[in-house]
């Protein structure tokens, strides 16, 4: 009896089952047949319906089992996925940083298509993953503050002639192709300014040689061209410039030049300083909103200075800021606080000021701007 009991088959639940609703089919039917009130069939009928009703726990219990085995396999299956999913994430990082590491590494390479290539092998990279966005501006920025100089750069500011390109190398001219392919990469990594719920990112191009510099309709955090050189044309036309933005010396010294600086539409945030800028060609800021601090204190402008429309939120600083040309200061919104101080301007043309301001006349035939208490 004893080997019975521990017999897998006499241990199955369906065998017990089974048993369970035979007995009780004969111990309900019986009970009730001693009852001469009750006819056969119903005492049949009755522990019939008892017997079943164990029969159908049983098969609640087994389809409760079936749910629960179902939900252990699609949860085992689930964490199988989430493991797979980790590890091409891994495999994926790994590629990108092997990747990354080469692009930079042939950065160095001594011919112009390689490094070319491995500028747009980071751009790609960045392209794909967020993640390395900034660090790959980061490099192109880099690449971009190396010294570099071009014949052309030593003359003028404004599109070189084909005698000038003619006395560069062969090197030079292969370096400013690839630093303007640097260039335009950083523009098309930018987001659009119109793109919201996108991140802003931070250039540093302190220092930087750079020509035909474009970053029109692009959405930029902190920006920085100190003591830059911006040649031929820059544009930042319809920027948003998110965080602070800093132009302090760009221009100046005997080799930096600004060529034609468009900056028509944009918006500054933040901190607006172009603080000791030289603006060799014409500057114009026509329509621009200045939301933040904003400074032209000691800056040049060889050419036409338009400000037509431009708004300022706070604060302007135009101490010892010299317009040599024509002055357009046809502000759409003034700003509340305006500091003027040795302001210098061409005394023999007709300038746009804003109501309250003159020209006075000095006794050395210059001419300042002053405004009217």
């Amino acid at each position: 009896m004893k080997r019975l009991l521990r017999s897998p088959t006499f241990r199955s639940p369906l065998l017990w089952t089974f048993f369970v609703s035979l007995l009780l089919l004969l111990a309900v039917g019986g009970w009730l047949l001693t009852d001469p009130a009750t006819s056969r069939s119903e005492a049949l009928k009755t522990g019939g319906i008892a017997g079943g009703a164990i029969v159908a726990l049983y098969a609640l219990w087994l389809n409760d089992r079936r749910r629960r085995v179902e939900e252990r396999r699609q949860e085992v299956e689930r964490q199988r996925q989430e493991l797979e999913l980790r590890r091409a994430d891994q495999d994926r990082d790994r590629i990108s940083d092997e990747r990354f590491a080469k692009a930079v590494e042939l950065l160095g390479h001594d011919a112009d298509q390689v490094r070319v290539g491995a500028l747009h092998a980071l751009a790609g990279l960045a392209r794909g993953r967020a993640v390395y966005r900034q660090t790959v501006l980061d490099i192109l920025c880099s690449y971009l503050r190396r010294p570099f100089e071009h014949p052309r750069y030593d003359e003028t500011a404004k599109p070189p002639r084909d005698d000038s390109s003619e006395k560069a190398t062969a090197e030079q001219d292969q370096e400013l192709q690839v630093r303007q392919t640097a260039q335009r990469l950083i523009g098309e990594l930018l987001p659009a300014a119109d793109f919201e719920g996108t991140p802003a990112y931070d250039l540093d191009l302190t220092g930087a040689v750079l020509e035909y510099f474009d970053l029109s309709e692009r959405k930029v955090g902190k920006l920085l061209l100190r003591y830059a050189g911006l040649y031929s044309s820059t544009n930042l036309s319809g920027c948003v410039f998110r965080g602070p933005v800093y132009l302090t010396g760009a221009g100046a010294g005997k080799k930096k030049r600004i060529g034609f600086f468009r900056c028509e539409d944009a918006k500054f945030e933040q901190r607006a300083w172009f603080s000791g800028v030289r603006f060799s060609e014409d500057a114009e800021f026509r329509g621009t909103t200045f939301a933040g601090e904003t400074s032209f204190k000691d800056s040049v402008f060889a050419k036409n200075a338009v400000f037509a429309g431009a708004k300022f939120g706070k604060t302007l600083d135009l101490h010892r800021a010299r317009f040599e040309s024509f002055a357009d200061l046809g502000f759409g919104e003034p700003p509340g606080t305006v500091s003027l101080y040795n302001t210098v301007v061409e005394p023999s043309r007709d300038h746009e000021l804003p109501a309250g301001w003159s020209v006075e006349t000095l006794p050395d035939g210059r001419a300042r701007l002053v405004m009217k208490d």
